[in-house]
């Protein structure tokens, strides 16, 4: 049976309700992050808590004097607990403006706590290549809430349905200013004379935290990743291409169209990155 968390009350998913005016459901007025937890211990746990607390602020969501960062944390233990996943699990945490109309402003915020069992093996690095297509026609605007992880994400969903109707393992997302900037799912990387990019902040990227922990970690193996706006065509003269996101850290992409990408430097990197 699976238990969900709600405003630190732990129930079944049967009885899990939202109520008609919650501005998650509403409007997709709130945030989430999908951490993986791995015995005992929420990975990468500070990246995603500066990121929510971050995003938090910039959508004025206050949240009350208790749920302070320790009670959060202690929320995400019992719910998976609960769940007797204690070995490996992933966790999504979701935090919305509450209950009402877009301009109360005093409304109390909620939070919902899931958790959902993974295999090991999802953790490793996929020995198949990943089929991806480009998702048109669903351009993101890179504007001042593209960074953030937020519920509002009808441009994921359409572009995951693409995605299923074409037998691809995942969609590419544009911009815009037709810049692939990421996929449905994860953060984009290539690689091209050894060199590694990734798509800008600034493109309109969600800022993901397994993103800023490679980039981070190949800097101090003296690996700089190199930011850069990526157009289709560039892509498909890169030498590989991966994904990346908190859960299935490293994902090599094997096809895009008649593209096939290779993925030794990927392996190399993974080996760095998680070895």
């Amino acid at each position: 049976m699976n238990f969900i968390n709600i405003n630190g009350k732990i129930t079944t998913a049967e009885k899990a309700t939202v109520a008609p005016d919650n501005r998650a459901f509403r409007y997709g007025y709130g945030l989430f992050e999908t951490m993986l937890y791995k015995r005992g211990v929420l990975q990468l746990k500070d990246l995603h808590i500066k990121r929510l607390l971050g995003g938090l602020k910039q959508l004025g969501i206050v949240l009350p004097v208790l749920w302070t960062q320790e009670w959060i944390e202690e929320q995400i233990m019992q719910t998976v607990q609960r769940n007797n996943l204690d070995h490996l699990a992933r966790v999504r945490l979701q935090i919305h403006a509450g209950e009402g109309g877009l301009y109360e402003k005093d409304a109390r915020p909620g939070i919902v706590i899931e958790c959902f069992p993974i295999e090991e093996t999802a953790l490793q690095l996929n020995e198949n290549g990943l089929v991806v297509g480009l998702a048109t026609g669903l351009n993101k605007s890179p504007d001042s809430l593209a960074n953030l992880k937020s519920c509002n994400a009808l441009i994921y969903a359409m572009a995951a349905q693409l995605a299923m109707t074409n037998k691809w393992n995942d969609a590419l997302i544009l911009n815009t200013n037709n810049h692939i900037i990421e996929s449905t799912i994860a953060n984009l990387f290539w690689i091209k004379d050894g060199v590694v990019y990734t798509p800008p902040i600034q493109d309109g990227c969600v800022a993901g935290v397994m993103r800023e922990h490679i980039i981070t970690t190949l800097a101090q193996h003296n690996i700089v990743v190199q930011q850069q706006s990526l157009d289709f065509n560039t892509l498909l003269q890169a030498d590989e291409a991966f994904l990346t996101n908190a859960i299935r850290k490293i994902r090599w992409v094997g096809n895009i169209g008649d593209k096939v990408f290779g993925n030794s430097h990927t392996r190399y990197l993974w080996q760095k990155l998680f070895s």
